[in-house]
């Protein structure tokens, strides 16, 4: 009798341990991913630079290189795993000129993507209006959000 609640003894501390061994292999995975998806403001300015030159590049009537193309994927790639961990609000701007050479480059259903993600995540930017402004030029309807008129007559009172 005494072997066999030895034998429990040590599966349950087995389970124990390796229980342990996989929270901490989970919360290692979610603090890398949290540090992963961060941008440095060296990124920020980088992209932001990046997408200055591509946008100079359809202005002036340039061709893109696979290199540019690659560019801005990247970039949109970058900008959407960072918005996956927290909303920043530098991100703003890099969204809203992705938009605007998406916009040049007739690939509407991208633009309309990095429009839409400012209004839903940056509203209190300078860029939501502008945002909206270019939806509209891209026959997109935006409903402006629903204000609740007694919290508004409340809110105009204090």
């Amino acid at each position: 009798m005494f072997k066999v609640s030895e034998l429990k003894m040590k599966k349950i501390i087995i389970w124990i341990v390796a229980g342990f061994l996989v929270l901490s292999a989970i919360s290692l995975d979610v603090s890398a991913a949290k540090k992963a998806g961060k941008l440095s403001k060296e990124e920020v300015q980088q992209m932001s630079d990046d997408i200055d030159n591509i946008t100079k590049k359809i202005y002036g009537r340039s061709l893109l290189s696979p290199k540019d193309n690659e560019t801005l994927i990247s970039i949109k790639i970058k900008l959407d795993n960072s918005m996956l961990v927290a909303t920043a609000s530098e991100l703003a701007p890099l969204y809203y000129k992705a938009g605007n050479v998406y916009k040049l480059r007739d690939m509407k259903p991208e633009a309309i993507d990095c429009y839409k993600t400012i209004l839903e995540n940056f509203s209190d930017t300078a860029l939501a209006p502008k945002a909206r402004n270019a939806l509209a030029e891209l026959g997109v309807t935006v409903e402006a959000p629903k204000v609740d008129e007694e919290n508004a007559e409340e809110d105009e009172g204090i």
